[in-house]
């Protein structure tokens, strides 16, 4: 497994946590309207996600922009990983 997955496996046992969804739910074509996770939501897990890594996550462009699980792991995604020197 690489980092990219386990990063992916941790931030999905993260949403299905605080959003109170079943894991197996979190497809990435999955909405986040249709999981019901609403923009409270999205801040509880956020805040989950920036103590679980330590790293801060700006509500910006592409995290407010995103509507699918997809969507939301790719706009978290480059906040997490330490790029490469």
């Amino acid at each position: 497994m690489d980092v990219s997955d386990e990063i992916e496996n941790r931030l999905l046992a993260i949403v299905s946590r605080e959003g109170l969804i079943d894991r197996s739910k979190l497809s990435p074509e999955a909405t986040l309207d249709n999981l019901g996770i609403a923009s409270a939501d999205v801040i509880v897990i956020l805040m989950a996600v920036e103590e679980e890594f330590g790293a801060y996550i700006p509500i910006d462009g592409s995290l407010s922009d995103a509507r699918t699980v997809g969507d939301f792991l790719a706009a978290l995604r480059p906040h997490l990983v330490k790029p490469q020197l």
